[in-house]
């Protein structure tokens, strides 16, 4: 398997549903928990994407993306996603540099057509900086 993309979640319903999916796209990907753990995976192996839930307890986003930018040179590309009714966190996650960012219910919509281009682009190749 190829393209492996980090994705920070506690929600291992919803973990599952991913790997599911990237499984079934010839894709792999590792959860962390935490966000320490998402630096420290990061670290060991830079990723081709991240895929942030928004909620996941004790996320300082902006603290985050400075750990992974400094584990990931260059940086992949970070997508994010959580409750609709939270417009605030999620227009936060597009200022500080998610993209895309999209509400729990349109992530799961698009999640067996874009997994691939979120970890690195159509081809599965990672992105350049």
């Amino acid at each position: 398997m190829s393209a492996v993309g980090l994705v920070l979640s506690d929600d291992l319903v919803f973990m599952s549903r991913i790997s599911a999916t990237a499984q079934a796209l010839g894709l792999s990907v590792r959860q962390a928990r935490t966000p320490s753990e998402l630096v420290m995976l990061a670290r060991q192996s830079p990723p081709r994407g991240f895929i942030l839930d928004l909620q996941n307890p004790g996320l300082d986003l902006p603290a985050l993306l400075a750990e992974l930018r400094a584990a990931c040179v260059p940086m992949p590309r970070v997508m994010g996603y959580g409750s609709h009714v939270e417009k605030e966190l999620l227009q936060a996650a597009r200022d500080a540099g998610c993209d895309p960012v999209l509400p729990r219910s349109q992530f799961v919509r698009m999640l067996d057509g874009h997994l691939k281009e979120w970890l690195g682009d159509s081809t599965g190749e990672a992105p350049t900086a």
